[in-house]
C-alpha cells in the first residue's frame, strides 16, 4: 500500500467519524449517513489496498 492510498483510507475514515458525530450532536440523521458512508468507503479502499499488496507479495 503506497502512503499516498493509506493516507487518502484514513483521511476518509476520519472525515467520515467527525460528519457522523457532527450528525449525531446536531440531530441530523442525512449528515450522520454520510459520515457513516465515508467511513465505510475508507475502511474498504484501506482493504483493498491491503489485499492488492498481499497479493503482489505472493508473485
Amino acid at each position: 500500500m503506497t502512503v499516498e492510498h493509506k493516507i487518502d483510507a484514513k483521511v476518509d475514515q476520519v472525515k467520515g467519524t467527525a460528519k457522523e458525530t457532527y450528525g449525531k450532536a446536531a440531530g441530523n440523521k442525512k449528515v450522520e449517513t454520510e459520515g457513516k458512508v465515508e467511513k465505510v468507503v475508507g475502511k474498504v479502499k484501506e482493504t483493498a489496498e491491503k489485499i492488492k499488496d498481499d497479493i503482489k507479495e505472493k508473485l
